[in-house]
């Protein structure tokens, strides 16, 4: 005879919130952190980017995890958020480093004869 399955819930313990408010509120303030820090990285880095550019990416890149609902990961996105954070203002990272992150929006280099001769290239 097989032993019957019980179901079981573990408790695990949060990381830093204790509920989904507390994780929110979380979020918020490391997204008005980032706001604020925009100016300050840009004239820092010296970004040949607007301003509004990195707004609309750092909404972009919150906006991508929208759709986490574990409290757990949440905190542990807002502690890599904020590592981030303290990197970038300490200027810890090089400005490749911290363009690399806006490559999606540059134009694609050309790859067939054809349009690298019309641009101008090789």
């Amino acid at each position: 005879m097989a032993a019957p399955v019980r179901a079981t819930v573990r408790q695990v313990r949060p990381i830093l919130s204790l509920n989904k408010d507390e994780a929110r509120r979380k979020v918020i303030n490391l997204y008005k952190a980032w706001y604020r820090q925009i100016p300050y990285i840009m004239m820092d880095y010296d970004l040949p980017i607007t301003a509004d550019v990195v707004r609309a990416k750092l909404r972009a890149d919150f906006r991508k995890n929208k759709h986490v609902e574990d409290i757990r990961v949440i905190d542990m996105l807002v502690i890599k958020g904020q590592m981030e954070l303290q990197e970038t203002v300490q200027l810890w990272k090089n400005k490749g480093a911290l363009m690399f992150l806006f490559a999606d929006t540059v134009e694609k280099k050309p790859t067939d004869f054809m349009s690298k001769f019309l641009n101008g290239q090789d």
